[in-house]
Order: C-alpha cells, then structure tokens, then sequence
C-alpha cells in the first residue's frame, strides 16, 4: 500500500499525447472579426429596446459579459482565456474616450470591440483573446 507499481495508475494514460504547443492551430486562432460579430449579435438582442436606469446597468454589465464571454467559449477558442469587458453609460450627449493596454504576444493574442448605441445609453465592449502556452 502506498507504491504504485508499473501497472497501477496508468490506465486510461496509453495514447495520451502532450499537449504542449506554442502557437494555435490556425481553425483555433482568436479572429477579431468573427468575435466582433458575436458582440454584435448579443448587443443588439440583448441592448435594443433598453433604457438607461443607473440602478439596473450594473447587473446588466455582468450578465452581457457573462453571455459574451460563453458565446466565445462556444466559438472553440481552444486554449484561450477570454477577458470580457462592459462599460454602459447614459447617452447625454458628451464625448467619452476609452483605452486599453496590454502586454501579450502580438502573434497569439488580440483583441476586438464593439459599439451599441440607442436614444438612451451607450455600451461599449472589449474582448481580449491570450493564448496559453
């Protein structure tokens, strides 16, 4: 008891391949353009008829990035770990300048982002693709 021996503990490790890779493979690359897409679609059904009411836009933000972030998931980024973030303000009329930076592989990683407005609030979305290696 304690020891393994050469048998024990190995079962279901034949034919286990490692999977150390340092790149993705090119049908598992993060593509800014199909991500936009997805952001897209899930702003326009989710943000087209709703009004700006400060006390409910903060658990607006989570669950449209929560919903975001699974539809990525589902799109087989394999071996990506994907930041979703949601910024929703009320449309006033005033200017807003947003920025981002990273420090990531330019290779691997990438980003892609979206707009939504209505006569009531804006959102602005931003998702981040970074490889594990």
């Amino acid at each position: 008891m304690g020891e393994l021996g050469p048998d024990e503990g190995a079962e279901g490790a034949e034919g286990a391949e490692n999977t150390y890779s340092l790149r993705p493979d090119l049908q598992h690359r993060f593509k800014s353009s199909t991500v936009k897409e997805c952001i897209r679609a899930i702003l326009k059904e989710r943000l087209a008829d709703v009004q700006y009411k400060p006390e409910e836009m903060a658990e607006l933000t989570k669950s449209l990035s929560d919903t975001i972030k699974d539809r990525l998931k589902e799109e087989g980024f394999d071996r990506y770990k994907m930041v979703v973030q949601v910024v929703i303000g009320e449309q006033r009329g005033e200017g807003v300048n947003m920025a981002a930076r990273c420090f990531w592989d330019a290779d691997t990683d990438s980003c892609a982002h979206d707009v939504f407005m209505n006569d009531s609030l804006f959102c602005v979305v931003a998702a981040f693709g970074c490889f594990y290696y």
